[in-house]
Parts: structure tokens; sequence; C-alpha cells
């Protein structure tokens, strides 16, 4: 599976994005699929995650603010970012997980500055 994700970009506090990751197959095949976050000089961390049974997971702290969808029909994951703050600035990576195989994007950078 290869993942390929994009959307990020410059946005002010109290902005939103959205970001968005292609798969090369059916997600529908794919158990889950997320997104995770590395922030300078921090450990990766995941962000959320959706399962094909249309369970959804979430960092406690982003809930509210992040959601997380699939478009079976586009082969696409999408994370909807809402009131970012300075403190989401990372790079934010598209993750999927089947059949005990992890796949991962190459990363898209968020960079939220006034």
């Amino acid at each position: 599976v290869q993942l390929q994700a994009c959307g990020g970009g410059l946005v002010q506090p109290g902005g939103s994005l959205r970001l968005s990751c292609l798969a090369s197959t059916s997600i529908q095949s794919i158990s889950t699929m997320g997104w995770y976050r590395q922030a300078p000089e921090k450990q990766r961390e995941l962000v959320a995650y959706s399962t094909n049974g249309g369970s959804t997971n979430y960092k406690d702290s982003l809930k509210g603010r992040f959601t997380i969808s699939r478009d079976n029909s586009k082969n696409t994951v999408y994370l909807q970012m809402n009131n970012l703050q300075p403190e989401d600035t990372a790079v934010y990576y598209c993750h999927a997980r089947n059949w005990g195989r992890e796949y991962w994007g190459q990363g898209t950078l968020v960079t939220v500055s006034s």
C-alpha cells in the first residue's frame, strides 16, 4: 500500500486545514487508517485513526477540533483540523495498518504561525 499525503501549509492561529491521504488500493480492505504527527524534537504521536468498521479514535487533547473521515469511493482519508494552534505545528503522516503490516506516507508539514 502506498500512501500519498497532501494539504499541509502555513496557517494562522485559529485557522483550518484539511489533510488528504490517497491510498494506492481500496481503503475498504484496510483495517485501520489514520494520522500521526511529529513536532520538532518530539516523538511521533497518534492524532487519529479510523477503522473500516466505522469507528474512530482521537488523541484526547484534539477531540472536538480534529475530525478524521474516509471516502471509500476516492480511496482517501481526510483529517479536518479546526482552530489550529501553534502547538499543532508538525509534520503529519498518513498511516495504515492491515494484516499486521504498517504503511507510512511521506508526511506533510503543517505550520501554525502568525
